[in-house]
C-alpha cells in the first residue's frame, strides 16, 4: 500500500513540475525574452548570449545547466537531481516552442510584471515538490555546504544584479536593465507569496496575574504555542510571568479577546513579526538552500 502511495505521489509531483515548467517558459518566451529583459539566473544569461548567436534561449538555458547538473549529481546524488533535470529539459523545450508564438506584449513594463510573476509561480511550484530549476539554485546550495556563513539572499541578489547590469551593457540601453531589475523584484515578491502565502504574523506579550489560565486558553482554543518568560516589576519588584505568543495575523483578534475576557487589567503588547520559524509556521531548514 505504501509503494502505491509513493508512486502516485511521484506521478503527481511530475505533473506539477511539468505544469510549472510550462508556466516558467511562458514568462520567459512570451514576455521577457522578446523584450530583451534578462531577469537574473541562467535564464537571464541565456537571453543575453542568445542575442549574439543563432542558438535560441531555451537551448542556451539547457547548455548552461549541464555542468551544474553534473555538479548536483556528484554532490547531492541522483535522487535529488533527477527531478531538476526533468524540469530543466521541459523548460528548455517549452521556451523554444512557445517563442514561435511571438511576444504577448511589447510594453516592457507589462512584460516585466507578467514575465517576473509567471517565472516566480513556476519556480515556486517546482520548489514546493522538492525540485529546482537548476542554475544558480544548485550553485548556491553547493556554496552553502562549504561556506555556511554565506547568506543565501545576498548571493542571489548579487548574481541577479550582475546579470541585470550585464544586460544593460549588452543591449546598450539602461531602460532595459531597469525593467529587468523590476522583473527580478516582482519575481522575488510573487515567489514568496507562492511558497509561504501572506506570511504576516503577530507577536503578543501578556503580563497578567492569570498567566497560566490565559496561556491554557490560548493553547486550547486557538491551537497556538505560548512561552513563559520571567520578569519583575521595576516599581513593585514583584516577580511576574510574561506570556510570549506568536501567531498568524488573523488569529490575533481572537487572542486579544481571550486576554480581555480572562483579565481586563492585564498588560498586553501586540507587535508585528516579519518572519516566524518553527512548528505551525515556516520551517527554518526549508527556507535555506
Amino acid at each position: 500500500m505504501a509503494k502505491v502511495k509513493t508512486a502516485s505521489r511521484r506521478i503527481w509531483d511530475y505533473i506539477v513540475i511539468t505544469l510549472a515548467s510550462f508556466i516558467y517558459a511562458t514568462g520567459l518566451a512570451l514576455f521577457l525574452d522578446p523584450n530583451n529583459l534578462a531577469p537574473g539566473g541562467f535564464s537571464g544569461v541565456a537571453i543575453i548570449i542568445s542575442r549574439f548567436t543563432t542558438i535560441p534561449t531555451g537551448t542556451w538555458f539547457l547548455i548552461f545547466n549541464i555542468p551544474v547538473m553534473i555538479l548536483g549529481m556528484w554532490k547531492f546524488g541522483w535522487k535529488f537531481i533527477v527531478s531538476t533535470i526533468y524540469s530543466i529539459v521541459v523548460i528548455s523545450f517549452a521556451t523554444n516552442t512557445l517563442s514561435a508564438l511571438g511576444p504577448a506584449t511589447k510594453d516592457p513594463l507589462l512584460a516585466a510584471a507578467a514575465g517576473g510573476s509567471l517565472i516566480a509561480i513556476g519556480v515556486g511550484l517546482i520548489f514546493r515538490v522538492g525540485a529546482t530549476t537548476g542554475g544558480t539554485d544548485i550553485i548556491v546550495k553547493f556554496l552553502k555546504l562549504k561556506y555556511r556563513h554565506l547568506r543565501t539572499g545576498v548571493i542571489f541578489l548579487l548574481t541577479d544584479a550582475l546579470i541585470v547590469v550585464a544586460s544593460g551593457i549588452a543591449f546598450r540601453k539602461i531602460d532595459t536593465a531597469l525593467y529587468a531589475g523590476m522583473a527580478v523584484i516582482v519575481c522575488s515578491i510573487v515567489m514568496d507569496l507562492v511558497l509561504y502565502g501572506r506570511d504576516e504574523a503577530k507577536l503578543i506579550y501578556i503580563i497578567s496575574d492569570k498567566a497560566d489560565l490565559i496561556a491554557g486558553r490560548l493553547m486550547q482554543e486557538l491551537d497556538v504555542g505560548a512561552t513563559f518568560l520571567e520578569g519583575s516589576g521595576a516599581y513593585s519588584n514583584q516577580s511576574k510571568k510574561i506570556i510570549m505568543c506568536a501567531m498568524k495575523k488573523q488569529i490575533a483578534p481572537k487572542a486579544e479577546e481571550v486576554v480581555k475576557d480572562m483579565d481586563p487589567e492585564s498588560f498586553m503588547i501586540v507587535t508585528s513579526a516579519s518572519e516566524v520559524f518553527g512548528e505551525g509556521h515556516k520551517s527554518y531548514f526549508s527556507e535555506k538552500l
